[in-house]
């Protein structure tokens, strides 16, 4: 019992020694890279939200960062953590591949369901064997799971954005569209598409805050996780998962 109460302490300090350490020292500052992918991360001009960049902005708040945001399609986001562009990447799946390049700091955000969405009915996918000779669209760089991802007999069409990808499927170039629940939910209300969900899914996996291996603020891994338990223990994270799941179209 002593040493949870000594842990629990140690985290309602994180604030507190985040503060302290500006008054000494320069806060650090970290380049975010991320896709605009609504309701994950909503980036514009003069808007940046959504679950993931709520749920960061708060860990950062109380690390004392300061927080600067690229946006790229999803895999330039990957290739600017390569070239040493971006510090940390919201939301990525974890794969082995990217484990050269990233520290899969903290699984910060829930597991969705891959959904396949589609607007004809002799596209309805029912098992797994019914996306063969369908045109499936996908988002670069992005993975869904595994026996997909390395299905070479699969036509997989790839797109910047899911918003393109669900255009495409309403102007005939791909059959069906795979995309997680609530961003595809999303899109779909976004375009007022007619666009239905077949019964076959495929759970899904956390998504990850993860950190460029040759960033400084991979030092700080620690204290992402730390912030993270605290937003968590205090029922902010809840409060912003529930608050993007209510909103969702049913």
């Amino acid at each position: 019992m002593g040493r949870i109460v000594t842990f629990l302490l140690l985290l309602m300090a994180v604030p507190v020694m985040a503060q302290q350490g500006t008054e000494t020292v320069e806060p650090l500052v970290v380049t975010v890279g991320v896709n605009h992918a609504p309701p994950y991360r909503i980036i514009g001009p003069d808007q940046k939200s959504g679950l993931y960049v709520e749920i960061f902005e708060e860990i950062a708040d109380l690390l004392g960062w300061q927080v600067r945001y690229r946006e790229a399609p999803f895999r330039r986001v990957l290739q600017m953590v390569a070239q040493g562009d971006v510090d940390i990447m919201l939301g990525p799946v974890r794969t082995d591949a990217r484990d050269d390049r990233l520290a899969f700091v903290a699984p910060a955000f829930p597991p969705e369901r891959r959904l396949f969405f589609y607007l004809n009915e002799q596209h309805r996918i029912e098992r797994y064997s019914d996306l063969y000779g369908k045109r499936i669209g996908v988002l670069e760089g992005a993975r869904y799971f595994n026996r997909f991802d390395n299905d070479e007999n699969l036509k997989k069409e790839p797109a910047p954005r899911y918003e393109n990808l669900m255009l495409m499927m309403a102007r005939g170039r791909v059959d069906v569209v795979i995309a997680p629940e609530l961003v595809g939910l999303y899109t779909v209300r976004q375009l007022d598409l007619a666009a239905r969900i077949s019964p076959f899914f495929v759970p899904g996996e956390r998504s990850w805050i993860a950190v460029a291996k040759d960033s400084p603020a991979l030092d700080y891994a620690d204290d992402i996780r730390a912030a993270l338990k605290l937003i968590e223990m205090n029922g902010t994270h809840e409060a912003l998962v529930l608050k993007y799941l209510e909103s969702a179209p049913q």
